[in-house]
């Protein structure tokens, strides 16, 4: 029996109501592996990385589409600038980041992926308002470098 986008809508509740931080299910022309939580950072990103397609919809986002230092959306969803509202925002115009440094969170499907940097420098503007849809490749940030 193969799984529905209501079938995986539904197991996604489950598991975002549950205890549970990592699930794979496995059947006939769908893996789909969640796994709950902030994503480890990512070692070796290079400063600068040609775009990528759209990642599958098979876990947390584990980096960002980095082009010309400016930190692009890597999937589709909603943009929160801070981790909880009223919250501080993880970062504003003129704070340093380093590749690891989380800088938003991008909901998608009711899981929320923490979106590393993905390069070393200061945030030098935002171009997303909190809140907002963005499509994959969507600048967020620009970094100056150094």
């Amino acid at each position: 029996m193969a799984l529905d986008d209501d079938d995986v809508r539904e197991i996604l509740r489950i598991i975002d109501e549950s205890d549970l931080s990592e699930l794979r299910i496995d059947t006939d022309g769908l893996s789909l592996h969640v796994l709950r939580g902030i994503p480890a950072p990512v070692d070796n990103v290079p400063a600068v990385a040609p775009p990528e397609p759209a990642p599958a919809l098979d876990g947390p986002v584990a980096a960002p589409v980095v082009d010309d230092l400016r930190i692009a959306s890597p999937t589709v969803g909603t943009f929160y600038r801070a981790p909880a509202p009223g919250a501080t925002p993880f970062v504003d115009v003129g704070t340093r980041v380093e590749p690891g440094t989380i800088v938003c969170i991008i909901e998608v499907m009711k899981m929320m992926n923490s979106i590393p940097a993905g390069i070393a420098g200061t945030i030098a503007e935002i171009h997303v308002a909190n809140a907002q849809a963005v499509e994959y490749g969507q600048p967020l940030f620009r970094v100056e470098a150094g």
